[in-house]
């Protein structure tokens, strides 16, 4: 599906009235994807100021008492000039620092395949859009990235614009049928370094399925372990990266995803619930390192849904960072309009607006995963 095309008035019409005559011209439309079309940010970063300091003497008509006027001076970058008494400009500035930081900024490759499973029991704390918005951060920066998408409501597979009706073979048929999953995977069609295995409505029946199988909790560990072998036969590169997006669940599918994985990447959205969830999720996963894959580790913990308007959201990041301060990550996920519209897209958030805060802040999280990796 197609981003369907906006259509706004230019600033500079909006305040061409002020300080003109009385004929008002009627606002002009412009189109995005016209190649000297100006977006927003352009605007605010090419945004000048002039300087107060700077003032020329002049006499009035008596030629007595000398008037002090203004003279156009030089224009400066809006981001030089620090103005707190505006929370506006203040924000932009820091986007744009932010952005300085990220730009031509390599993230390295990791020694072998990393394996992160990401998940949380309790819906809604932004799972499935972290899965897919790292893993397409990672992938445009170059790294060979597979998403896993073993929730069977498909969610990463529709973010990711990967097919998963009922009639696609899918990761169900993988973890069932023992089909390889070299025939499953799929080419996101945005980016060519991302490979998604999909999911279907068959995996809402797979709890079940998978209980009479032999190594039930083991499956997709082999198959992805067998998938790596495919790929160095037939001369293909390496996997940088495995995200396995879980359901908001503890079964079958989800001790699959903590067998197959090494770490486990956990979003918490910053209220008091996820706190509560937290605790539970990390007895389990205890759990499982103790019968079934020593080697899985929490590394990662990210928060979602911040809002800094709000003392909960900070009462709750640092309650998290005070408990876990080696796997907080720094960067923070904002609420964002821009990150829930980009799946109805069927896209990421960086594909989707790559300008916007949403994005900005994904690109930071991927980057911070990618250099922890190398320490």
């Amino acid at each position: 599906m197609k981003r369907s095309v906006n259509k706004i008035p230019p600033f500079a019409a909006l305040f061409a009235s002020f300080g003109s005559s009385n004929t008002q011209e009627q606002p002009k439309t412009i189109d995005l994807t016209e190649p000297d079309y100006v977006s927003r940010e352009t605007i605010f970063t090419t945004a000048t100021i002039l300087d107060e300091n700077e003032a020329v003497e002049l006499t009035d008509s008596d030629g007595e008492d000398p008037v002090v006027a203004k003279e156009p001076a030089m224009a400066r970058n809006v981001f030089d000039t620090t103005d707190d008494s505006s929370p506006l400009a203040s924000q932009l500035a820091s986007e744009h620092k932010r952005r300085e930081k990220l730009s031509g900024r390599k993230l390295p490759k990791p020694d072998t395949t990393r394996y992160m499973t990401v998940s949380n029991q309790k819906g809604g704390v932004g799972k499935t859009t972290t899965t897919v918005n790292i893993a397409a951060a990672l992938a445009i920066a170059g790294l060979n990235v597979l998403v896993i998408d073993i929730d069977p409501q498909g969610n990463a597979s529709t973010a990711l614009g990967i097919e998963h009706h009922a009639d696609v073979d899918s990761i169900y048929d993988v973890l069932i049928n023992d089909l390889p999953l070299a025939d499953v995977v799929a080419i996101c069609p945005d980016i060519d370094n991302l490979t998604v295995a999909p999911a279907t409505i068959h995996l809402a029946g797979a709890e079940i399925e998978l209980v009479s199988l032999v190594a039930r909790e083991q499956r997709l560990r082999r198959a992805l372990e067998q998938y790596a072998q495919y790929r160095d036969l037939h001369g293909m590169d390496r996997l940088d990266y495995v995200f396995i997006d879980c359901p908001p669940s503890l079964g079958l599918l989800t001790v699959n995803a903590f067998v197959a994985a090494r770490e486990v990447l956990i979003p918490i959205q910053c209220e008091y619930y996820a706190l509560e969830g937290l605790s539970q999720l990390l007895k389990n996963i205890e759990m499982i390192q103790k019968h079934l894959n020593s080697d899985l580790t929490v590394s990662t913990i990210l928060l979602t849904m911040y809002d800094g308007r709000t003392n909960l959201a900070a009462q709750v990041a640092s309650e998290v960072r005070e408990h876990f301060p080696n796997q907080v990550l720094q960067a923070l996920i904002p609420r964002s309009v821009r990150i829930s519209e980009a799946p109805s897209y069927q896209q990421t958030v960086i594909t989707y607006d790559s300008s916007s805060t949403g994005a900005l802040s994904y690109l930071e999280a991927a980057a911070e995963i990618a250099e922890r990796g190398t320490k």
